[in-house]
């Protein structure tokens, strides 16, 4: 028991509010899976961690993008949240929004949903726009526009004013597509004839 009160602590004292079993298995220490199974199932009998979906383990006060990152890996938060965010979209969206490398929609059982939306692994992988955050990788805004028309070229945009169009073409080579391109320069057009 002595034991098991030094690796809640070690739990405890993590930064980290989202984990999977390969998480769990190195704060652990513990190599035997059927171990491994009866240690977490005793930490969620007692009300340490929480189990959200197979797999994974939160915190009882998790962060939800951490959460919303780490269920289908790499993936990064983007679109709607990053934009609403922003003040670029007005539109308040309750579902997280995530660049993947799938898409999927994720309901948890707190209410909670999660919208993959799939990227080329080139895009995904690639770190330009990306920021890192506590322990998960959200897009900045301009990273997030260029996410939103890559998958959705006809997008429609609140407020223009807030993209720095500049920063979109420093990064925009990450889609590699001369159509990425075009639908920049038309989005910076249409911004100059709304201001």
């Amino acid at each position: 028991m002595k034991t098991e009160k030094k690796h809640i602590i070690e739990l405890y004292k993590s930064k980290i509010t989202v984990f999977t079993l390969k998480d769990l298995a190195i704060l652990l220490k513990e190599d035997n899976f059927n171990n491994l199974k009866a240690r977490i199932k005793y930490f969620v009998d007692q009300g340490y961690i929480i189990r959200k979906r197979k797999g994974i383990y939160v915190k009882e006060n998790y962060n939800k993008y951490e959460l919303a990152i780490r269920i289908y890996t790499p993936a990064y938060i983007s679109f709607e949240t990053v934009l609403q965010q922003a003040g670029i979209i007005f539109q308040p969206y309750e579902s997280i929004f995530a660049a993947s490398y799938l898409n999927r929609r994720i309901e948890l059982s707190d209410g909670q949903s999660i919208e993959l939306r799939k990227l080329k692994n080139q895009i995904l992988i690639n770190q330009a726009g990306i920021i890192r955050k506590d322990n998960y990788f959200i897009a900045g805004p301009e990273r997030a526009f260029l996410d939103m028309i890559y998958v959705n070229p006809e997008y429609y945009f609140d407020n223009l004013d807030l993209i720095d169009f500049a920063k979109c073409r420093k990064i925009i080579s990450a889609y590699g597509q001369k159509t990425m391109f075009k639908r920049l320069e038309s989005y910076a057009q249409l911004a100059k004839t709304q201001s």
